[in-house]
């Protein structure tokens, strides 16, 4: 069965933003270099970049994240917004406090006309989430 995993691309600090997406959600992270891969760096400097790293939660989550060496465009995320949603208003309560710990609150997370709860942020590293509570149905 396919799945879809969001990758996210970062100058120079993919490694912090995967450990922070760990402390929110929990899970194993594996972190590749691009020392680690012969022929892949192109500045000595930055040979402990992140050439890849998956987190994959308990949950289930799998977020993706590398570098963007110095050698190559990069551009600032922007246009889209990771979502996530839920009916454990508690769970998803503390992944909003700590996504937007450090960060940027756009729409707070609270009570909309649908609702349930909803909020947008933007994280620390730039990434922008929503979160949505909506409780289970009987």
């Amino acid at each position: 069965m396919p799945s879809l995993n969001p990758y996210l691309s970062f100058r120079d600090n993919a490694r912090d933003a995967i450990e922070f997406y760990r402390s929110v959600f929990g899970g194993d992270v594996v972190i590749s270099t691009f020392g680690e891969y012969e022929g892949m760096v192109q500045d000595p400097a930055e040979k402990d970049l992140v050439m890849h790293s998956q987190l994959t939660s308990p949950d289930g989550f799998i977020l993706m994240a590398s570098d963007t060496p110095a050698s190559m465009p990069y551009r600032e995320p922007g246009g889209s917004s990771i979502s996530v949603s839920g009916d454990d208003d508690a769970q998803l309560q503390g992944f909003w406090d700590a996504l937007s710990a450090g960060g940027s609150v756009t729409m707070p997370y609270d009570t909309p006309p649908w609702g349930g709860r909803f909020g947008m942020l933007r994280d620390k590293f730039g990434i922008d989430w929503m979160i949505a509570y909506s409780p289970a149905q009987e």
